[in-house]
């Protein structure tokens, strides 16, 4: 079994589409850019750090979302908190409305009884006096 010199190649050639393919999204995505400022950065950097890799995560941001969303959350939670504890004191201040408008709405009917039976004292006396 001997092998083609020529088969490596056509392996390669078949593959170039592909690749080109896979360039272009890459640039459009910026990643090559973003990927050739870390290089020249880690590069040009005089003290080499003793990590690459948290240097590379460090200057792509792969810290940096998570503490921001970790801020956003937590201010977020508090006006939650915030606004939650607003719903449930205008609650209580509804509650506390709604006893009171019963409250006066029964002592109008009281007055109303009270007057209706005075009503009904003098009517009735006046038909005693009436009727002698």
């Amino acid at each position: 079994m001997s092998q083609n010199p020529n088969e490596p190649k056509v392996e390669i050639l078949k593959d170039i589409p592909r690749k080109e393919e896979f360039q272009k999204y890459l640039e459009k995505a910026g990643v090559i850019d973003q990927l050739t400022k870390l290089l020249v950065s880690l590069y040009e950097n005089p003290d080499r750090p003793e990590n690459a890799m948290d240097y590379i995560r460090d200057f792509l941001g792969a810290n940096a979302p998570q503490n921001a969303n970790d801020d956003n959350n937590k201010e977020s939670q508090q006006r939650i908190a915030e606004l939650e504890q607003q719903v449930k004191e205008k609650s209580d201040e509804i509650a506390q409305l709604k006893q009171l408008n019963a409250q006066n709405n029964n002592d109008d009917n009281n007055d109303n009884s009270n007057e209706n039976n005075a009503n009904a004292d003098d009517n009735e006396a006046n038909d005693n006096n009436q009727e002698q």
